[in-house]
């Protein structure tokens, strides 16, 4: 549909290596972006650019060094021009009780999910101000910034920031014609947590689910051109939860 089309937009993708990364980029094109697949590592995502054509282009990118942050936009720019659509995706979880819970995790989580976020962010609004471009910026919260489950204090405090960090942002670049919003998903099935969702306690996480099923990557797709194209165009500080219900079932 025309108010879901991305045609002439220039959309850059961080974390684009892993499952949901590689999802948002194949959706993103195919609505009509050009889009920049944003990696720590661009080897690994190379394979993913060619696949998708002329319209497509690996850069690496690591969301905590400002100066690749700004070498990524750089390269982007003297591609396809102002990045005016930004999926801040990238994030790393430590899966280990509280109480043994390490300083550096703690560091690296918070420095990938939150201020990677921001330094992302910045960057990409200060470009599209300065090009005087509208855009859109969706970052990839969890329902985990809201509730939380044992054993990922850093992962969950983090995305907590970033729920928060959105509505900042959002009130801020609303007068520079920018969106800023959030896609909060809850447990969506990936070839990383296969097992432990076949698994006794995996099922046992299911079954508090009120839907009964994991989220799949194609239930993302519509809430990620909802925010990211004109047909969310007066929506801006939102938080755009898929879960299946999880998240308001008190069981």
């Amino acid at each position: 549909m025309p108010l879901f089309s991305l045609e002439g937009r220039v959309a850059l993708v961080t974390g684009a290596s892993g499952g949901l990364g590689r999802h948002f980029c194949r959706v993103l094109h195919e609505a009509g972006a050009a889009v920049a697949l944003g990696a720590r590592r661009p080897e690994a995502v190379a394979a993913d650019a060619a696949a998708l054509g002329d319209r497509a282009m690996p850069v690496a990118l690591d969301v905590t060094d400002t100066a690749s942050v700004a070498a990524a936009f750089g390269a982007v720019e003297a591609r396809f021009g102002t990045v005016d659509l930004l999926v801040n995706n990238a994030g790393i979880a430590a899966t280990r009780p509280f109480l043994e819970h390490t300083e550096e995790e703690w560091d690296r989580v918070l420095d990938v999910d939150l201020r990677g976020a921001f330094l992302v962010g910045q960057a990409a609004a200060k470009r599209m101000v300065a090009a005087g471009k509208p855009g859109a910026i969706v970052n990839i919260a969890s329902i985990l910034g809201g509730r939380v489950i044992p054993g990922v204090a850093g992962y969950s405090a983090a995305k907590a920031g970033l729920v928060h960090l959105t509505r900042q942002m959002a009130v801020e670049l609303a007068r520079h014609r920018i969106r800023v919003n959030a896609l909060a998903p809850g447990y969506v099935a990936t070839e990383i947590n296969r097992d432990f969702f076949a698994s006794e306690a995996g099922q046992a996480v299911v079954k508090r689910i009120p839907q009964r099923r994991l989220g799949m990557v194609d239930d993302l797709t519509g809430p990620l051109l909802l925010l990211a194209s004109d047909a969310g165009a007066h929506m801006t500080g939102s938080v755009v939860t898929v879960d299946g219900g999880h998240s308001v079932n008190s069981l």
